[in-house]
């Protein structure tokens, strides 16, 4: 308000001002005289001031023409004027504008549209590093790899758009499943840029998939390095690929480099199984017993697991199922209450022979965790308990459905391996593979599970019945996915073991006796 104020004063003065001085002009005598070409103007005093104003006017416009026109000519000789300049604005007002257009296109996913404006802006802004991204990246939206190749090898050519360039054709190599080619863009890339965390998993995935040990260990120390991997994860991941150098070696003269890098890859990852077992196994070839024995404690403290269990059970390999037993105490102390512990007694005690004990460790397994491994020393618990064989063949034939129990399964695809791998075999992952229970489908037989006990033993009782013999020995296949057992070779009992428990034989004790 105030300042809305002054300003009317001051215009109400500026114009009282103009009015004082023109009526003082008009009251003034005098003037100005001007001779033009022997004619004489005779100008008043409010006239000379006006004709002042006009000559300043008239001095300012014909500067400002002579201007004009210099820059006019510079514009056509092609040097930099303002002329030149206003008409570069405009074209990079419309190229900008074309580019925002093409990535909003691009985002879109209207491929087209968005190569149709990625040209349109190159030709007003002539900067291909901006444009040629959008036109590859559309292209290949769009389908068209050959025109994105293009592109991307374009954008080689620049220092400031190689690594773009390297890391779009490499991805092209990938999704054509060329690896050779694409695991040398990736360590071309790696190299112009190693903390890009993007190329350090495709590089270390494609070292891991050619058995690049070396080189894949050494993109894992990049990555911890650069602060893209915790130190607890490089440790894994790093026996992971030791592990996987050790396996690898197959001459005999390199047996004993392969144990010390298994070694090296269990100390690194105790609870790394695989590991466990194999530097296990190379202690126990060097005759360490007592350093088999504190590795397999180590992990099986750490990850029970059927593999450790048979890794113990090599480093006796001549006792009987008795000192078996008794040798086993130091490992199945250790987590007593664990699934795994429990089944290994049991088949510990059937390979003695102790029935009853066997099916005091195996607990409430079978009632509340029954799968085809629980159910098949259950089967063999009964026989040897000398129970009917319908009571044996219920519990078999519910094997034949029941969930093979846990397996190596990839954690990113749920695909079950026989045998773990630091590369999933179906999506190419690295180090993915865990020990559980993989999901199941349901399995519906066309007169129900729960049935197949009395059928398959009413049907093989008449058989015997009329033959006036006892029936045979019941063979019953569990597949290939039968857990492993720590039993020795030599026991009389049933075991299930991945080995030699494909094929499940029974003996009728009543048989044993008599011979």
């Amino acid at each position: 308000m105030l300042w809305s104020l002054i300003k009317i004063v001051v215009f109400v003065a500026l114009v009282g001002a103009l009015a004082l001085g023109a009526g003082y002009l008009l009251e003034s005598q005098g003037g100005v005289q001007v001779t033009v070409a022997g004619m004489e103007y005779t100008l008043g005093p409010l006239q000379s001031v006006m004709a002042a104003v006009v000559l300043v006017f008239a001095v300012w416009l014909f500067f400002k023409l002579a201007g004009l026109i210099i820059a006019t000519l510079k514009f056509i000789n092609g040097d930099d004027t303002a002329l030149s300049r206003y008409f570069d604005r405009n074209r990079e007002r419309k190229g900008y504008e074309a580019l925002s257009e093409g990535l909003m296109a691009l985002s879109s996913g209207e491929g087209r549209l968005a190569i149709a404006k990625a040209n349109k802006a190159e030709k007003y802004l002539h900067k291909p590093e901006l444009t040629d991204l959008i036109t590859a990246q559309a292209a290949e939206m769009v389908g068209d790899n050959r025109k994105a190749e293009e592109v991307y090898k374009r954008l080689l050519k620049n220092d400031t758009t190689r690594f773009v360039g390297i890391r779009g054709i490499m991805k092209q190599k990938l999704a054509s499943g060329d690896t050779d080619t694409a695991l040398q863009l990736a360590e071309r890339a790696f190299a112009i840029k190693p903390k890009h965390v993007e190329i350090q998993d495709t590089l270390l995935q494609l070292q891991a998939e050619k058995h690049d040990w070396s080189g894949a260990r050494k993109t894992l120390q990049a990555k911890l390095k650069h602060g893209a991997l915790p130190r607890d994860v490089y440790k894994r991941r790093d026996a992971v690929l030791a592990l996987s150098a050790a396996t690898d070696i197959d001459d005999a003269e390199e047996s004993g480099k392969a144990a010390e890098t298994a070694i090296e890859a269990n100390r690194a990852s105790p609870d790394l199984v695989p590991a466990a077992a194999m530097a296990a196994r190379a202690y126990i070839a060097q005759g360490r017993k007592r350093n088999a024995m504190k590795v397999l404690k180590k992990a099986w403290e750490a990850h029970p697991h059927p593999d450790l269990a048979a890794a113990f059970a090599e480093i006796e390999p001549e006792e009987t199922p008795d000192q078996r037993v008794q040798r086993f105490v130091q490992l199945t102390r250790i987590q007593p209450d664990h699934r795994e512990t429990k089944l290994l007694k049991a088949e510990l005690n059937l390979a003695a022979e102790h029935f009853p004990e066997a099916r005091r460790a195996l607990g409430d397994l079978p009632d509340k965790d029954p799968d085809a491994r629980v159910l098949a020393i259950m089967a063999a618990v009964e026989k040897g308990e000398g129970a009917k064989d319908a009571v044996v063949r219920g519990y078999l034939a519910k094997a034949l459905t029941a969930p093979r129990g846990p397996q190596w399964v990839c954690d990113k695809c749920n695909t079950i391996h026989a045998e773990w791998t630091p590369i999933c075999s179906n999506c190419s992952a690295f180090d993915t593979l865990s020990w559980t229970t993989p999901p199941q489908s349901e399995v519906v037989l066309p007169a129900g599970a729960d049935m197949l006990p009395l059928l398959i033993g009413g049907a093989l009782e008449d058989k015997a019945e009329d033959a006036g013999e006892e029936a045979g020995p019941d063979v019953i296949d569990l597949g290939p996915e039968a857990p492993a057992s720590a039993a020795p070779t030599d026991a009389k009992a049933p075991d299930a073991g991945p080995e030699d428990a494909e094929v499940i034989e029974l003996e009728d004790p009543k048989k044993e006796g008599a011979k």
